[in-house]
């Protein structure tokens, strides 16, 4: 890979998890709740679980698989299920809220959704602008 798609990784990954930490901080505080219940743990395995999806997603919707809702699912699949691994080894360290699983399924899979469509976005998109620029020519 080169330093281009690395910058652009670490700036999805950077912009994301600013935003999912704010919007994470406003709805505590809209609850009344002044500081994370969780603490630092939380926001580390908020950050390990992006990584995860991230690096998934980077790694398999580059793969020569047709069609892309194909290569989305090879990306999702494995990387749910390190996504529960992961939080079943975070329940060695403190025991897990009942709707962990659930929780973790929701927002992973949420997540996921959303950066297919920005990608498939995109594809239509580069598809469009190379066909008009042959039809120019």
């Amino acid at each position: 890979m080169n330093k281009k798609k690395w910058v652009r990784i670490v700036s999805v990954y950077s912009m994301i998890y600013t935003f999912i930490t704010l919007l994470s901080s406003v709805l505590y505080l809209c609850n009344g709740i002044y500081e994370d219940p969780s603490g630092n743990w939380h926001e580390l395995d908020r950050a390990m679980i992006l990584l995860i999806g991230i690096a998934a997603f980077e790694l398999c919707t580059n793969l020569p698989v047709r069609p892309l809702a194909l290569r989305y699912l090879i990306a999702y699949i494995p990387s749910q299920l390190l996504a529960f691994a992961y939080v079943a080894l975070s329940g060695l360290r403190e025991p897990l809220a009942k709707t962990a699983y659930r929780d973790i399924w929701i927002n992973f899979t949420s997540l996921f959704v959303l950066l297919c469509i920005i990608n498939t976005a995109a594809c239509v998109f580069k598809k469009r602008k190379g066909q008009r620029g042959k039809e120019e020519l």
